[in-house]
Parts: structure tokens; C-alpha cells; sequence
């Protein structure tokens, strides 16, 4: 009796175990979708929902052109069903393993394929911007195309896919129409931008901003200033009557401080999320909520009065 009671256990244990087995399994036969950076990482999960697994390897507050991945998300980078990256020479510490996993086979989405580029410039130095996604239609012009590569994976409702399509393209067309509208506050005498590096230009074009310069004549913030660099750029903040430098909150703003001591230039230094997210609750946890709060951080920080 003794006997059979522990077989009837064991082969309850072990129906158990197969049945959470099945469970898990059903769970992982989701499609992996890959993301380098967490703006498009919220983009990805908000078309694909709990369709897909999406793992988002850039974590919320890091830079984009520094951060690295683990050995293991490499790992699982090369065994996704489709990868997606901003391109455009924006992740820098993750491109080789981007690259990896097209080797192995894997499809990758590039979403500055999606747009006309841009070029940051300076007088010494040029390259292509990657940071299109602070102009809405040129956000909405890669989840076109985002959404075309996303018809390719297996699994993924087509139906459920395109009703979600839908509905964040017009949520990108409301934010334009927002960011538009409280830009059109500003006189064009105020309509001039000083960041930490340049990463505005796709703002500047669709809402007419003039970017007078950047502390980090670069396209990325792994590039830093000369004394001269600063030289210039406080001539040039003072010749437009800059109020206010905006630094990415990712970066620290002691390059923004150096000129403004060093250089005698008094100007404000506001904090904005420009490249990454943030955690939940600290203001720009998606990507409408970043360029809403950004929208509003602009308008305020140009109207102020030196």
C-alpha cells in the first residue's frame, strides 16, 4: 500500500511538473523580439503587446552611445526573431553584436533606414544624426516600416498587429500636433537651441529651431569639447541670446557648467531625457511622455529671461 501511495505521488509530482513544463513552454514559443534601445523598446511593446517576447537591452537612464549588453542577452540576441536598432551610429558599445546576429541569420530591422537622414555639422566635423526620433513624423514614418518587418514574424496576429498599428500612429500624430502647437508660443527670436551634443537637428528641422551649437561638437557624447570648441560656442550663445543649454539627463551636466564658468557665459542648465526613458514615475517612462515633458521643458526653459 505504502508502495503504491508514493508511485501515485510521484506520478501526481510528475504531472505537475509536465503540465508547468507545457505551460512554460507555450510561454517561450512567443517570438523573441530584440531591441537595442528602450525608445524604440517602448515603441516595440506597445504595437506587439504580449504577442512577442520583447527583450529591450539599452535600461532605462544609460547612454545609448556607451552601453553594453551581457554575455547572456548576446546570447539571445543571435537566437531572435527579429532584432531592432536605431542605427545610424547611435549604439556604439552594441553594433558588433547587432552585427553577430545578422551573420547568424537573424532579420534586422534598422530604423534609420526608415528616414531621411540628417547631418550633424560643425565647422570641423560631420556625420549622420541618429536621434530622428525627436520629430514625430519621422517616428511615425519607422513604425510604418517597423510595422511592415513585423508582418514577417511568425506568430504575430496580422489583424491584432494592424489594429495596434493604427492606434499609435495616431498617437504620434497627436503629439506632433501638441508639440506644434506650444512651440508656436515661442517668437523666432527664441526659437534657438544649445545642447549637450547635437542632438536636437530632427526637432530644429520639423519645427523651424535654429541649433546654435552644442557643448560636445559631436554627434555623440563620447567625443568631448576643446577650449576653443567653448570659445565659440559661448560666442555664439551670447550672439543669439541663449537662456537656457539643455544636457540629456543620461549624461552629467559638468561639460554645461565648465562653459558657463570657465567662459563667463550665464546661462540656465536644464535636464531633459532626450536619449533614454526613465524609470516608471520619474516623468518620461515612455516615448510620447519623454517628448511631452521635453516639449514643455523647451517652451519654458526659451521663454525665461536672462
Amino acid at each position: 500500500m505504502i508502495r503504491v501511495r508514493r508511485v501515485a505521488v510521484t506520478a501526481a509530482v510528475l504531472a505537475t511538473l509536465a503540465t508547468t513544463g507545457c505551460t512554460a513552454a507555450g510561454a517561450d514559443e512567443r517570438p523573441l523580439v530584440a531591441v537595442t534601445t528602450n525608445i524604440l523598446g517602448d515603441v516595440v511593446e506597445r504595437v506587439v503587446g504580449d504577442s512577442a517576447d520583447v527583450m529591450v537591452l539599452m535600461p532605462p537612464g544609460a547612454d545609448p552611445h556607451s552601453f553594453e549588453v551581457s554575455a547572456q542577452e548576446a546570447a539571445r540576441l543571435r537566437s531572435a526573431d527579429l532584432v531592432v536598432e536605431n542605427g545610424l551610429g547611435l549604439e556604439e558599445g552594441v553594433a558588433r553584436h547587432v552585427e553577430a546576429a545578422a551573420t547568424d541569420g537573424v532579420p534586422v530591422f534598422t530604423a534609420g533606414d526608415a528616414i531621411d537622414v540628417l547631418d550633424w555639422t560643425t565647422e570641423d566635423a560631420s556625420g549622420p544624426d541618429p536621434h530622428f526620433w525627436t520629430d514625430p513624423a519621422r517616428m511615425r514614418a519607422v513604425v510604418d516600416a517597423l510595422g511592415a518587418e513585423l508582418h514577417e514574424v511568425q506568430g504575430l496576429d496580422d489583424d491584432t498587429l494592424d489594429s495596434a498599428l493604427r492606434d499609435y500612429r495616431g498617437e504620434l500624430d497627436a503629439l506632433d500636433d501638441d508639440m506644434a502647437t506650444a512651440f508656436a508660443a515661442l517668437p523666432e527670436e527664441r526659437r534657438a537651441l544649445v545642447t549637450n551634443h547635437h542632438v536636437f537637428g530632427y526637432l530644429a528641422d520639423r519645427f523651424d529651431f535654429r541649433v546654435v551649437g552644442a557643448v560636445i561638437p559631436s554627434g555623440t557624447t563620447l567625443a568631448s569639447p576643446s577650449a576653443a570648441d567653448l570659445r565659440d560656442l559661448a560666442s555664439a550663445i551670447e550672439d543669439a541670446g541663449v537662456p537656457t543649454i539643455f544636457v540629456d539627463a543620461s549624461q552629467p551636466a559638468r561639460l554645461a557648467e565648465v562653459l558657463a564658468d570657465e567662459v563667463d557665459v550665464h546661462v540656465r542648465i536644464r535636464s531633459l531625457a532626450t536619449e533614454s526613458l526613465t524609470p516608471e514615475g520619474e516623468g518620461a517612462a515612455t516615448y510620447l511622455e519623454m517628448m511631452r515633458a521635453n516639449t514643455e521643458a523647451i517652451v519654458n526653459g526659451l521663454s525665461a529671461r536672462n
